[in-house]
């Protein structure tokens, strides 16, 4: 099992920090010494089926495979278009394949990693030869574009992978889990029950988070997972090429740096160009490292989400 190819797609709205300090109380220096970004793009009649489709055609495209011979698609994301048909099969009809397995995984910012690892057990179970998997987000969609401490951070995106069979399988190591969020530190809003027995008060669908709870859980769990599959492979920390971390904060990955002592030249990072992009953030990373020459035939590199659930999870994996 192995990644044969990665593709991304960003839509072509654009909104920088200036164009935000228009609209809330910030400016560019405060978002770029508190978050690392400066632009984040948004759609513009486009939703997330349709960013998923265009990264999805990008990485077959790269592959040099037909979409007719995909056997599985999953989809990892948070922003569905609506609750039914999925995103995956939504990319299934535009992509005009006839026949596949395809089904969402919604564990937020952890989703792609997530759906990797399915995406690997499946393929082994039903013997699958080709696979994708996609993280797509339309985060604007639940953003309060009034509250400017989570407006600044978000942006819309996708990313995709082929999955192929291979003689060896390079996941050397996988884990995902979840914690309870106790303390609702990451929450976006819930549909209300509304019927002839029962009607609930209206309630809203903006993301709302407690910035330093998420960093301290985020650190925290970033730090022991990545030390946990370097302990559970005899592969040494300072032996993995890249680290592709979901692009939340760049002090977040400065962080882990120093705590790990690591180069933090490891940390490979979008976030400038693309904000936080939830699932799509971890693919779109590695199609850019993808299309500028940085991944090479055996390079490890170590994928590690976080995100409300609270998710989070670690797949170390050679390239």
């Amino acid at each position: 099992m192995k990644i044969l190819a990665t593709g991304s797609y960003l839509p072509t709205g654009k909104l920088s920090n200036d164009d935000l300090s228009q609209q809330v109380d910030t400016n560019d220096e405060w978002i770029v010494t508190r978050t690392g970004i400066r632009n984040r793009h948004l759609v513009v009649n486009e939703n997330t089926s349709d960013l998923a489709t265009k990264a999805a055609r990008a990485a077959l495209r790269n592959a040099g495979i037909n979409a007719a011979q995909i056997q599985l698609i999953i989809v990892a994301t948070s922003t569905p278009d609506g609750l039914i048909p999925g995103v995956s099969h939504q990319v299934l009809k535009n992509l005009e394949i006839e026949q596949a397995m395809a089904f969402d995984v919604n564990a937020a910012c952890t989703g792609f990693v997530y759906a990797l690892d399915v995406a690997a057990s499946l393929m082994q179970t039903h013997e699958y030869e080709y696979a994708l998997v996609i993280g797509s987000e339309v985060m604007s969609k639940v953003i309060d574009w009034n509250n400017r401490n989570t407006c600044v951070l978000f942006g819309d995106g996708a990313g995709a992978v082929v999955l192929g069979n291979a003689d060896n399988n390079h996941f050397l190591y996988t884990k995902c889990m979840a914690i309870p969020d106790v303390e609702d530190v990451l929450v976006s809003g819930e549909f209300i029950v509304n019927h002839p027995l029962f009607t609930s008060d209206p309630n809203d669908f903006y993301l709302k988070m407690k910035g330093q709870d998420v960093f301290k859980f985020a650190v925290r769990v970033v730090c022991e997972s990545m030390t946990q599959a370097a302990a559970e492979t005899g592969i040494p920390i300072e032996a993995v090429d890249y680290y592709v971390l979901h692009q939340a904060n760049t002090r977040i990955m400065e962080y882990v740096a120093r705590k790990l002592q690591v180069p933090v030249k490891k940390f490979y990072s979008s976030i400038a160009d693309t904000g936080n992009t939830s699932a799509a953030s971890i693919p779109i990373v590695l199609d850019k490292m993808w299309c500028t020459g940085n991944l090479k035939p055996g390079m490890k590199l170590m994928l590690t989400g976080f995100g409300a659930g609270l998710t989070y999870a670690t797949i170390l994996l050679r390239w």
